[in-house]
């Protein structure tokens, strides 16, 4: 595969952009006849020339749950990305936080989890992990103190989401990993909000990064996967877990993501663009209380996001005052923001998650209520347009 093409030479050696890796990262080479995209293989027997061949293992591909040329693609792409050593694909962004969680613990282990992540990874924790005899933890992810606490008792493992994708907490990730490291667990983290253009965990210390390609890999809306990236032990757990549990993911969705991802770039530029105006209105009206997204210089955290990451995504939060049925009105008077709990596709989205439903060492106050919006690539003047026909309707 062309996952292997070296670099250019000469004048030219030097390491490419990972914008331009997007588009020569996981081709299919000079091998398919000239084709740019890499076959969409269907298949699950893979035939060996003679039984030493299939006894001993000297073949590339041997059965089609272990691989194949599609899913190879899209791997060596994400790896490359993320500065990884490899990655193991998944049905979902909620697979890949399951099976990567099971791959690091065991019965009588410890993990700390930080409190606002993702809700079907505590939903995991809580009724998967605690079941099998793993004690979960919960933090604040914005207290050391309380972190290096939890971790003086022994941790196999420390899950971190960043920001967290509801409330938009931007934790200090290089710090709280090298919590996690020097008291022996391995970090894991959710970087779905980031994507790797924008943030790579591997080099600030995290064992494990995960993706819920779902969102900005796929970016259409019409596909769910999961994504594990990482080095030596962590990343060979996870490969074994994913084998033991038999899981697999169809050739069409890997190479829809992998078509993607062809323009992640492209479009994170715009989405970045475009919620960044919407933001700055947001933060601007009266009838906000404030707006979570951390490249405002009035976020919390936008200081760690400015030293750490190249770009923020089109996914953030606003507040404001009253009670639910208040924040509900807002959304439900929106025509151009559907209603939806995913992100990361072409078209704008809004919800009021409960967020106290999803937490359990911070709560969130009773009557602050958090819009969370994901803003597409529509015109930001129309999305605006239509967000102060919802603020006026809050109170109607």
């Amino acid at each position: 595969m062309a996952n292997d093409r070296p670099e250019p030479t000469g004048s030219t050696q030097r390491k490419l952009a990972r914008t331009t890796r997007l588009s020569h990262v996981g081709t299919a080479g000079e091998e398919l006849s000239g084709f740019v995209n890499p076959p969409v293989v269907h298949g699950s027997t893979v035939l060996f020339p003679d039984m030493d061949t299939a006894r001993h293992g000297r073949q590339r591909y041997r059965y089609g749950r272990r691989g194949n040329p599609t899913n190879d693609a899209l791997e060596a792409l994400c790896s490359d990305l993320e500065g990884a050593e490899g990655t193991a694909l998944f049905p979902s962004g909620a697979s890949a936080c399951a099976m990567a969680l099971s791959a690091v613990t065991k019965a009588g282990d410890r993990v700390v989890v930080v409190d606002n992540v993702y809700n079907p990874t505590r939903a995991f924790s809580d009724n998967v992990l605690k079941r099998f005899g793993v004690e979960i933890v919960y933090v604040d992810p914005l207290d050391h103190d309380a972190i290096a606490e939890s971790l003086r008792t022994p941790t196999a493992a420390l899950f971190l989401e960043a920001p967290g994708s509801l409330t938009f907490e931007m934790p200090d990730v290089p710090a709280i990993a090298a919590m996690g490291k020097a008291a022996g667990a391995k970090v894991l983290i959710d970087n779905t909000w980031a994507t790797p253009l924008f943030f790579r965990p591997l080099e600030h210390g995290c064992d494990l990064v995960i993706h819920a390609a779902t969102k900005y890999f796929g970016g259409h809306s019409d596909l769910l996967l999961g994504t594990v990236s990482g080095n030596g032990e962590a990343l060979k757990a996870v490969r074994d877990a994913r084998g033991y549990w038999g899981i697999h993911v169809g050739p069409d969705d890997v190479y829809d993501t992998l078509r993607g991802m062809r323009t992640m770039d492209v479009r994170l530029q715009r989405h970045q663009h475009n919620a960044r105006i919407v933001a700055e209105w947001l933060d601007a009206n009266p009838k906000v209380k404030r707006v979570l997204y951390p490249a405002l210089p009035s976020h919390p955290g936008h200081a760690i996001w400015a030293r750490d990451y190249d770009g923020a995504s089109g996914l953030f939060g606003f507040t404001v005052d009253g009670d639910q049925a208040r924040a509900d009105r807002l959304v439900d008077a929106l025509s151009l923001f559907g209603i939806g709990y995913s992100w990361g596709g072409y078209e704008s989205l809004a919800t009021v998650p409960t967020v106290n439903a999803c937490r359990s060492a911070t709560m969130w106050p009773q009557d602050e209520w958090v819009v969370r919006l994901s803003i597409g690539l529509e015109d930001p003047a129309d999305l605006i347009a239509d967000l102060e026909t919802g603020l006026a309707a809050m109170d109607a």
